[in-house]
């Protein structure tokens, strides 16, 4: 994240983002009308993710100019991404959508080879911590601040970045492939350690073309380090969910075919006892 881009480019976005709450709101409530399940707390993850990215395209934000940077960063790159992937957004709106042309269109697009391509989990990782290595480690930074359009480009890729890469990890909603958990929680561990080495590099040496403040870098790197490990936490802790409901109905699954099989050889397998010859007393 660089500094704030246009006032016009950011109502723009907190417009959509105000714009895209409501209509998950609706839509769930409307399900909910219909009499079909959905869990509050998918409502509660959305719209605090929402509201993250809101407060740090235009809320204000404490601390010097580049601590209150990773805080913005924090919030519109990572915390409200990971948390709009939390609410599955997509699953909500195929369960809303009528048949018809725009659902399968929808169904296709989540499908397609692009989005399985995307959503790789190491891809993902990639292509997030890599723009930040590139802002961060490179010339960019200063060149955006001189640029407003380049600034607003950059917004945008951290924010999808950040989306496809939770999206990645979580896959919580249909898509193309479903990659292992031990794939995903390998990526998330080290894309995790590469944003923590980023944060201490920062902290060395801010980026090239940049000065603040000893005090304001040290803050900021600190604040981009933690704030980094407890996004990363939610991200683990829903991976671990899924793993955790995987586990128990393979449990189940092998239960319910053990029992089968046990009352089979129960009624085949077991000899009848004898007919005694004598009447019975």
């Amino acid at each position: 994240m660089t500094d704030r881009p246009p006032p016009s480019a950011v109502a723009v976005a907190v417009l959509g983002c105000v714009l895209v709450c409501a209509a998950y709101a609706a839509a769930a409530a409307g399900l909910r009308r219909r009499g079909d399940a959905w869990p509050w707390r998918r409502d509660c993850a959305f719209l605090t993710g929402g509201a993250a990215l809101v407060w740090g395209l235009c809320g204000w934000l404490p601390g010097g100019p580049f601590t209150a940077h990773s805080a913005r960063h924090l919030l519109v790159a990572m915390l409200g991404p990971a948390l709009l992937v939390v609410g599955r957004p997509l699953t909500l709106l195929l369960r809303v959508l009528p048949p018809g042309v725009l659902r399968r269109g929808l169904l296709r697009a989540a499908h397609s080879p692009f989005a399985a391509w995307l959503l790789c989990p190491p891809v993902a990782a990639v292509v997030d911590m890599g723009g930040l290595w590139l802002l961060y480690r490179t010339g960019l930074w200063s060149a955006a601040h001189h640029c407003p359009a380049l600034s607003a480009v950059l917004e945008l890729h951290m924010l999808l970045a950040g989306l496809f890469f939770s999206a990645a990890v979580c896959q919580l909603d249909p898509v193309r492939r479903r990659w292992g958990p031990s794939l995903r929680a390998a990526t998330l561990l080290l894309a995790g350690t590469a944003h923590a080495v980023l944060a201490r590099s920062v902290h060395a040496a801010g980026p090239p073309g940049t000065s603040f403040a000893p005090h304001d870098l040290r803050l900021g790197a600190q604040v981009m380090y933690y704030g980094g490990d407890a996004v990363e936490v939610v991200l683990a802790l829903s991976l671990a969910v899924q793993w955790y409901a995987a586990t128990g109905r393979r449990r189940a699954g092998r239960a319910a075919r053990s029992g089968r099989s046990g009352g089979t050889a129960g009624a085949h397998g077991t000899p009848r006892p004898a007919r005694p010859h004598g009447r019975a007393a």
